[in-house]
């Protein structure tokens, strides 16, 4: 799937179509109510309007699950998400251009002091963390199988000082490897991500002496090759041999993923260690009444841990200054952080539930949203 094409409701494909049904228990079409359970029609929302948002292009297979499960429930609201990018959702929703954003990192201060004009005076934007999935190294290497790295390992790859795949330090985490005497094609995101803001945490907290730039939505280096958004660099990678990239793991499909070093012990990709240390995190100090910033623990060594971890938000106004607009963000936001949007992510993006503190956290901040 290309997340980086606008999402439109009315579940516009077959996969959408296919997981609304799901999610309601139902084959009725998307723009139709779902039947009760004694037989009866289950009475339709009177919700109605449209929301349009903006965003990180991790989201974009979670944002279509959402979007028609919602849709199926809500006939009468259209919601539209334009995946261009984390940077470009937090742009567009201050400058009033979006209703609500994706993005893979939370609000900075000063884009806290700069409240969008969707909002009512006085109030603020609110971080809402709804989407945790485990970032992944992925590369495309002919015959290569279970690839081993540590944080000093990639750190070196993306920066440009470990050009080869046969270096001594790739070849030293992995005995018996074929590993080819090529050149390494890094790719990294040309746009303002917050993939990369999570991927350059992780590498300047655990690859100090070797990541000397401080972490950033810009990738830092002028290293490799540079693509825009998830599928992006998707396509970038599988169309390059001997590439590497780091990816939200809904869109390494096709694609090897290396090990992680996590302390003494090589782990494999897995939502739960990502959601685990995310659980295990404190939300971030200095942050306003129910914004929900992370601040992720990106030293967690415990088993199975994944620290390469993001968390994406949806950035909303905790009041409108339209309160229909303000009832249906609300609305839209509770069925995403809600048990059956989270599991239609899961089962979409391959992204892992909230965890039960957390979701409930998340729940009592929506139900301010005016």
């Amino acid at each position: 799937m290309n997340v980086n094409r606008r999402i439109v409701t009315r579940a516009s494909s077959i996969a959408a179509i296919a997981i609304a049904a799901t999610i309601v228990l139902s084959s009725c079409a998307a723009n139709e109510a779902a039947p009760s359970t004694s037989g009866s029609s289950a009475p339709v929302s009177k919700l109605s309007g449209t929301l349009n948002g903006i965003g990180s292009s991790a989201q974009g297979a979670a944002q279509t699950a959402w979007i028609a499960g919602f849709q199926t429930s809500n006939p009468k609201v259209t919601i539209n998400y334009d995946p261009q990018g984390s940077g470009a959702g937090r742009t567009n929703f201050i400058s009033g251009a979006a209703d609500f954003a994706g993005s893979d990192a939370a609000l900075k201060d000063a884009e806290v002091a700069t409240p969008s004009p969707l909002c009512k005076s006085g109030a603020k934007a609110i971080d809402l963390p709804v989407y945790i999935s485990p970032i992944a190294i992925a590369y495309n290497v002919d015959g290569l199988k279970d690839l081993k790295l540590d944080a000093a390992t990639i750190a070196g790859i993306f920066k440009g000082a470990i050009t080869k795949w046969d270096d001594a330090a790739i070849k030293s985490l992995n005995a018996g490897a074929t590993l080819p005497s090529a050149p390494i094609t890094v790719v990294h995101r040309s746009d303002d991500s917050g993939t990369t803001q999570n991927f350059t945490e992780y590498l300047a907290a655990n690859a100090p002496t070797v990541w000397d730039k401080p972490a950033a939505q810009t990738f830092p280096f002028t290293v490799g090759d540079a693509a825009k958004g998830t599928s992006g660099v998707a396509d970038a990678v599988k169309g390059a041999a001997n590439s590497i990239t780091y990816i939200d793991e809904s869109g390494a499909t096709g694609l090897g993923i290396a090990q992680l070093k996590v302390g003494d012990s090589f782990v494999k990709i897995n939502a739960a260690g990502a959601a685990d240390v995310v659980a295990k995190s404190p939300l971030a100090t200095g942050r306003g009444d129910n914004d929900l910033a992370i601040a992720i623990d990106r030293k967690n060594t415990d088993k199975n841990a994944w620290p390469l971890v993001l968390v994406s938000y949806l950035i909303v106004c905790n009041t409108y200054d339209d309160a229909a607009k303000g009832t249906l963000v609300k609305a839209y936001a509770s069925y995403v952080a809600s048990a059956e949007g989270q599991a239609a992510a899961a089962t979409q993006a391959g992204s892992s539930p909230l965890a039960k503190d957390l979701a409930a956290k998340v729940a009592t901040a929506i139900a301010t949203i005016k």
